[in-house]
């Protein structure tokens, strides 16, 4: 159970409305109601589902920050699915275009190779069997369901090393665009981050803690540095890394 928990660190912190906090609620009270009940079958399932929509969200966060690359890993799909994947206005529309294991294509774009992303997609095959009538049950004790959640979430982590890029660029438009105090949306750097960093890209714990550590000298050049050594402190001080809390 501790392992699983542990998904949360990966998933946003801030959703674009509360119909996509809700359901997220929903699959951890599921997951967890099902674990301690002993229905690990279902708990299965939950946890499934949480997995993939971590994977919808990086999805998301890679077609934010490389739009025109996006573009070209579609190449091959219909042109109405292209045209369809990029005006999703939600993380979990693109499973209205696509099948669940097309979704994992997109990980090429941060150096996945096709045997990891077929890592990542082999949990799919094993839900489906799952998720269909076999008159058989596939996790029938506590140790079967902890191995398969510490085998997904192996996938979650090296997921989430290969997204580093993609986060840090999406840090970096937003010191940029958010350091000119006159421009920016709000005046007080806490309230800038939430709404233009956190909420706007379905940023995570685990993103957060990639963000902090983020070098704010590579921006020295650009115009009002200052402002964005302000915001990058602020957020240091509100979402301090990982490596600070443990030498603390």
């Amino acid at each position: 159970m501790e392992e699983a928990l542990e998904l949360s660190t990966y998933l946003p912190q801030s959703f674009a409305n509360n119909r996509e906090q809700a359901y997220l609620d929903f699959l951890w009270s599921a997951f967890q109601t099902n674990y301690e009940a002993d229905r690990f079958e279902f708990a299965s399932l939950a946890f499934h589902l949480l997995y993939m929509s971590f994977v919808s969200f990086s999805i998301w966060q890679i077609r934010l920050a490389m739009p025109d690359q996006f573009r070209m890993a579609m190449v091959g799909f219909r042109s109405d699915e292209e045209g369809s994947l990029m005006d999703c206005e939600s993380p979990f529309k693109f499973y209205d275009r696509l099948k669940e294991s097309q979704i994992f294509r997109f990980l090429k774009l941060i150096g996945c190779t096709n045997h990891q992303v077929g890592e990542f997609a082999k949990f799919v095959k094993r839900r489906n069997k799952i998720a269909h009538p076999t008159g058989t049950v596939f996790f029938n004790d506590r140790a079967a369901i902890d191995a398969e959640i510490a085998d997904m979430m192996k996938e979650v982590r090296n997921i989430e090393t290969h997204m580093e890029p993609v986060i840090v660029e999406l840090y970096r438009r937003f010191l940029i665009a958010s350091a000119d105090m006159e421009e920016r949306q709000y005046t007080d750097p806490a309230d800038e981050i939430a709404a233009n960093l956190i909420h706007a890209n379905y940023m995570s714990a685990a993103d957060l803690d990639i963000c902090a550590g983020f070098d704010i000298s590579a921006l020295a050049a650009e115009a009002h540095h200052d402002e964005m050594q302000a915001l990058h402190a602020k957020l240091v001080e509100l979402y301090p890394p990982e490596e600070m809390e443990e030498a603390a």
